[in-house]
């Protein structure tokens, strides 16, 4: 009896250890479209951000703690982001990678100031996000301004004298980035023959590819998603055009050539130079590759966001959100996508977008030497 009692009594202890070193960890989080239209990018921010956190524990921690994970999903839904938000803060969490979509990240971005917590997004790209002069906010991606340029420099080279339109899903990436681009495109001196606008989640979008037939359009812009470009593309081609589908980032996931099958081949679209075939990606690449997973799109982006979080608290020697940021802004990080620097406003100061094409395989090259 009284060896049972012992051992209910080294139990006990071993629980109360364990217990009290799981109230040691620091839990960080990951926000962004894990259920919606937009999953696969949530998945990709999902797998970065578990990867990364494993890594982190195995060689350490951050300050003598190790990292838990809280993943949370908000659908791209605005009301939703910022319920997150709040959620995380009010958990005290000291930062989070994300979200995906910039109308999740803009106002989320407030409620985590208001609680103190450092917010790094791997993918929002509308420029609101980092000018609005708020001490929380940084990116690991370039911005609108930037990749819009990029698409307004290849299309006045290489569709001079041609039809141009640009369409839009009305949300503040979508718009945005249209925006961005025809503000590139009109300073070219290229004038677009048609401006449009869809809402996002629409499926039939006949009476707009009917409008581009009838404009003899020979290059589409579409500021918006993949899911809505997918199908643009795809009633297209049922109308018999063959007119080039041109798109930013929101293109770099393969689900968007699930959807448009081998029409899909010769769309194009703007993203950073593929940190897969980085040297600094290489032994991570190979660790994702034995797990079964592609680490596309912002996945290894969504990796370097905690990479530089988690450098810059061992740099500053604490998680508390103002003092890691501003150790963030004075520093140089090294991330599986090469070294981060970044400026007063949360930009980095690395970008470097160029222009990929898909091929009739479901998969996508940069183009070289395209003149942009």
């Amino acid at each position: 009896m009284k060896s049972l009692k012992l051992i209910g009594l080294a139990f006990g202890v071993s629980i109360a250890l364990s217990s009290a070193a799981f109230a040691q960890d620091v839990t960080v989080a990951v926000a962004g479209p894990m259920t919606g239209g937009e999953s696969a990018f949530g998945r990709q921010m999902k797998n970065g951000a578990e990867m990364a956190v494993a890594d982190i524990n195995a060689a350490g921690g951050v300050n003598g703690k190790k990292l838990a994970l809280s993943v949370e999903d908000d659908a791209c839904d605005p009301k939703q982001a910022r319920s997150i938000a709040e959620k995380i803060a009010g958990a005290k969490m000291p930062f989070v990678a994300g979200h995906y979509c910039s109308s999740s990240s803009i106002p989320a971005s407030e409620a985590y100031a208001d609680g103190n917590v450092l917010q790094i997004t791997p993918a929002s790209t509308n420029p609101l996000f980092t000018e609005r002069k708020l001490w929380n906010v940084a990116r690991v991606c370039g911005r609108d301004d930037q990749q819009g340029l990029i698409a307004a420099q290849y299309i006045a080279k290489n569709y001079k004298g041609k039809n141009i339109a640009i369409l839009n899903d009305k949300t503040t990436y979508g718009k945005g980035l249209a925006d961005e681009t025809k503000k590139a495109l009109n300073k070219a001196g290229v004038t677009e023959k048609m401006y449009e606008s869809y809402n996002k989640g629409d499926k039939d979008f006949n009476a707009i590819v009917s409008r581009l037939k009838r404009d003899n359009i020979d290059l589409v812009y579409v500021g918006g998603y993949h899911q809505e470009s997918g199908l643009i593309l795809r009633q297209m081609r049922d109308q018999g055009l063959k007119t080039v589908l041109m798109a930013g980032d929101a293109l770099a996931d393969k689900e968007y050539a699930s959807i448009t099958g081998p029409a899909g081949e010769g769309t194009l679209f703007t993203f950073g130079p593929d940190p897969r075939n980085k040297p600094t990606a290489k032994k991570i690449v190979d660790a994702f590759k034995a797990k079964n997973i592609d680490p596309e799109g912002y996945t290894l982006y969504t990796y370097a966001a905690m990479q530089v979080w988690s450098q810059a608290a061992k740099k500053a020697g604490t998680t508390d959100a103002k003092k890691v940021m501003e150790a963030m802004k004075a520093g140089k990080w090294d991330t599986v996508i090469g070294p981060i620097e970044y400026d007063a406003k949360g930009d980095i100061k690395q970008i470097d977008y160029v222009v990929y094409k898909w091929d009739a395989k479901g998969g996508y090259a940069e183009i070289k030497g395209n003149g942009t």
